[in-house]
């Protein structure tokens, strides 16, 4: 039984309640009792609007899937549906010219274009690890990846071989990004003579030498003592870029957080990571080490002026979306507080601390207060969120403007309106984003009895995808984020793969997008080096007044042209979804992971969340829908892949074998709601039956 207290007619978690009040609210000076009130009068005004656009969100899905049934069998003519989608409200009128009017935005997210980190608040080591990798070892993340087209290292120790390569690369990359007035990097002796040559010479610091490419810095570090530097006859012991500029740290779709234990964790480390002084200590190699936050970088100017550069990146906080509820709070009534508003109260709270210039390093130098909010369907949820930003800073006495808004633009409804949801939030807008992977799920969901959808891997080629893509940059454009905001593109989801990577992800740069997502801190670095290749600002200037598609493509519904697929081909399509549905939800509920690199069907780890689960299920619900497939044919992968993903988690202590225990694993059971139920889920999300098993999951853990 939850221990509560009262608090201004709100029953408060006792946890929860105590870490509110001794470190967040104390340090700011706020007034205990005042907070409270003004958080359940910030409720009792907001919680009616979140349900009421949750009603909406039901109202319109019930009209779309009426339309489609009544046209089952037809083709679906765009005009008259577009007709239709006007008609229910589901398609809004176009705001006008408008430019945005957001102030104090810090210059990694106005001015720079660079990469950018996803990573999960309840792993305090991964969020130390991606907040310090503003700074990347070019060398480090070529040795270690198969980006260097090198044969691989021999043994754990350092291969000089591998080494040289490794260098010979590095002495490319420089050629490139800092070429010589004569001569090659590969022939420089001393670093110190092609610095009066180099424009884009910045200064000295304590490692090396600064220099500057696209607005991006290049360290290059000197060591002729060290095992690299002591066999380059330069003495480069290293590379280090500018990387990751931005990081949002995720409370949505990669943790796993579903009740006040969960919550008080995440913003624990958010506000840890934000005051400065997070650590976290763990094992590796046999040896207990300590992680904690990366000082800032000092230069020495031409000048003989000491500068400093940040020594890590810039943080953005993701809340939930506007579905979940959480028992962290009960409201008067005895129900749960909207997950959204209790993030927007609490992290902002938290991240008061920085405004206040309380923290040890500071992370917004403009005095923000940076908060990513996914899965909003439409501008009357961008405008619902815009308002209750405004509460939030009333509550916490903050300027106007102070919380600053992400956009994700990864619900089809958002996509479709997009200029309107910028509208909604114009003077607190910093950022909006595709999202491939929840677009996705959105889109099979939304016109779920359309028909049966094309096979999951051909979705990537559908016309709806480049015109959302499209759309996102051009619209962006149109409306003045460049300068001022980030227009971002999507997650490289193989962090093995990452000579794929540097041969795909620099097409989102050249698309005009100035941050991209990548998976680890060392894709951080090896993408940065597209950033250096491609002027992302200059190349916007020749883009203005590009034509904004229009919506005829990107509301193109990607039904199969047949549904004749073999009993082989729907039996590949049905244990491609489930091997990737298992493989996540067991960590999910067993284990309370929510992010993590998980093996495909062929053994090849990919990065898995929310977004990606409700893609596999929801398309095996689409198909089991109409008929593609049979609830048996569907089990009979369950229960296949099931045994699979015992065996590629056989090394796992942890982990809780799914096959044979069909009737007391919660995760197969999760799993097969997923997919079985998957139809009358709101929206397609995966979080109320991940929510409900997990926590069932606790409850049996603590018996």
């Amino acid at each position: 039984m939850t221990d509560r207290v009262e608090r201004s007619g709100l029953r408060v978690d006792a946890g929860l309640a105590k870490f509110v009040e001794e470190q967040v609210l104390a340090p700011i000076g706020q007034d205990v009792a005042a907070f409270w009130a003004g958080f359940a009068d910030l409720l009792g005004r907001f919680v009616p609007r979140n349900r009421a656009l949750l009603a909406r969100r039901d109202d319109l899905q019930a009209q779309i899937d009426a339309w489609h049934t009544a046209r089952a069998g037809k083709p679906i003519e765009q005009g008259e549906y577009h007709a239709f989608l006007k008609e229910i409200g589901y398609l809004v009128p176009e705001p006008g010219e408008f430019t945005i009017g957001t102030r104090n935005v810090d210059h990694e997210i106005a001015a720079m274009a660079g990469p950018q980190l996803v990573v999960p608040v309840l792993n305090a080591r991964f969020l130390l690890n991606a907040a310090n990798a503003r700074w990347g070892s070019l060398y480090d993340a070529l040795y270690g990846t198969d980006a260097l087209d090198a044969p691989p290292a021999k043994g754990p120790g350092y291969d000089a071989e591998r080494g040289a390569a490794v260098i010979a690369a590095g002495r490319r990359f420089l050629d490139q990004v800092l070429p010589l007035a004569s001569g090659s990097w590969a022939d420089v002796e001393t670093v110190e003579v092609p610095l009066a040559d180099l424009e884009q010479y910045v200064g000295g610091t304590r490692d090396g030498f600064l220099f500057r490419s696209n607005g991006l810095h290049i360290e290059i570090v000197i060591d002729p003592s060290s095992e690299v530097g002591a066999t380059d006859k330069a003495g480069i012991a290293d590379i280090r870029l500018e990387s990751a500029l931005t990081t949002i740290v995720d409370l949505e779709d990669s943790v796993a957080a579903v009740d006040a234990e969960d919550k008080v964790l995440a913003y624990s480390n958010w506000l840890g990571v934000i005051r400065g002084d997070l650590t976290d200590t763990f094992e590796k190699g046999g040896r207990t080490m300590t992680r904690a936050l990366a000082d800032n970088k000092v230069v020495t100017t031409l000048t003989g002026e000491a500068q400093e550069l940040p020594g890590r990146s810039l943080l953005f906080v993701r809340n939930v979306g506007h579905l979940m509820t959480n028992p962290a709070i009960l409201l008067p009534d005895g129900s749960e507080i909207p997950e959204g508003i209790l993030d927007a109260v609490i992290t902002s709270a938290i991240s008061a601390q920085d405004v206040k210039g309380l923290t040890k390093y500071g992370n917004s130098r403009e005095g923000s207060i940076y908060i990513v909010k996914p899965k909003m369907h439409g501008p009357e949820e961008c405008a619902f969120t815009n308002d209750l930003f405004d509460a939030v800073e009333h509550l916490l006495e903050l300027p106007h403007n102070t919380v600053k808004v992400g956009v994700m633009d990864e619900e089809r409804r958002t996509s479709a309106n997009l200029a309107a949801c910028i509208h909604a939030v114009k003077d607190r807008i910093v950022f909006i984003n595709t999202g491939f992977l929840d677009r996705t799920g959105d889109e099979i969901h939304t016109s779920m009895r359309a028909g049966a959808m094309i096979r999951k891997n051909d979705m990537k080629g559908s016309a709806w995808i480049a015109a959302y893509e499209k759309r996102n940059v051009a619209i962006g454009l149109c409306h003045g984020l460049s300068g001022v905001a980030q227009i971002g593109k999507g997650m490289w989801a193989a962090p093995d793969k990452m000579r794929d990577m540097m041969e795909q992800k620099i097409g989102h740069p050249k698309t005009g997008a100035n941050t991209a997502w990548v998976p680890s801190p060392a894709a951080a670095t090896l993408h940065a080096m597209h950033y250096h290749e491609v002027d992302v600002f200059a190349l916007r200037k020749d883009m203005e007044g590009a034509e904004v598609p229009g919506l005829d493509l990107l509301l193109q519904v990607p039904l199969a042209d047949r549904v004749n697929w073999s009993e082989d081909e729907v039996r590949e399509e049905l244990d491609n979804n489930a091997q990737g549905l298992l493989g996540y939800v067991v960590r999910w509920i067993d284990q309370g992971v929510g992010c993590s690199k998980v093996p495909d069907i062929n053994d090849v780890g990919l990065m898995e969340d929310r977004a990606t689960l409700r893609i596999s299920s929801q398309h095996m619900a689409n198909w089991l829908f109409h008929g593609v497939c049979s609830k048996e044919q569907v089990m009979a992968s369950l229960k296949r892949m099931a045994a699979k993903v015992d065996a590629q988690n056989a090394g796992d202590p942890l982990y809780e074998p799914m096959a044979g225990n069909w009737d007391t694993s919660f995760a197969f059971q999760a799993a097969c709601d997923l997919v079985f139920k998957g139809v009358e889920q709101p929206s397609g999300y995966t979080e109320p039956l991940l929510h409900a098993w997990r926590l069932k999951k606790k409850a049996a853990a603590s018996a």
